[in-house]
């Protein structure tokens, strides 16, 4: 088995995708739009979906904003340099909402970003990620 995607639902599709396009840098993979079922798909992510699981943006036309709930947590990427990648997304608009250091009782680097429909995105400086929050 392997992970091939997440799926948010997104209020609107075009804030969602210059945010993750242009702030996040993922690249535009596919998009599907059914008209019948009125909703858009866009698929994003850092590769191809044959190599790595991607974000699957899903948009229905007659819904503008969603109830996150208490379940969801948040998607965590790598990221080399956390400090600075924290400076450009806060300069291309990102809303960060927790800045980057130390997580509680370890040593791994984190921080936290906020998608325009408040999603929560980790960041992970990449000599932490994969092995736990312990460090």
């Amino acid at each position: 088995m392997r992970l091939l995607h997440t799926m948010l639902r997104v209020g609107d599709l075009d804030r969602s995708l210059q945010f993750y396009t242009q702030v996040m840098g993922m690249k535009l993979l596919r998009t599907s739009k059914n008209e019948e079922y009125r909703y858009t798909l866009a698929f994003v992510g850092y590769g191809s979906e044959s190599e790595q699981a991607v974000i699957e943006l899903t948009h229905n036309w007659d819904t503008s904003e969603y109830d996150l709930g208490t379940g969801y947590g948040h998607i965590a990427l790598a990221v080399d340099d956390i400090y600075s990648t924290c400076d450009k997304l806060r300069a291309a608009g990102a809303s960060i909402t927790r800045e980057p250091g130390p997580v509680l009782g370890g040593s791994t680097e984190i921080a936290f970003v906020q998608d325009p429909d408040g999603y929560k995105i980790e960041l992970i400086a990449s000599k932490g990620a994969g092995k736990g929050l312990e460090g």
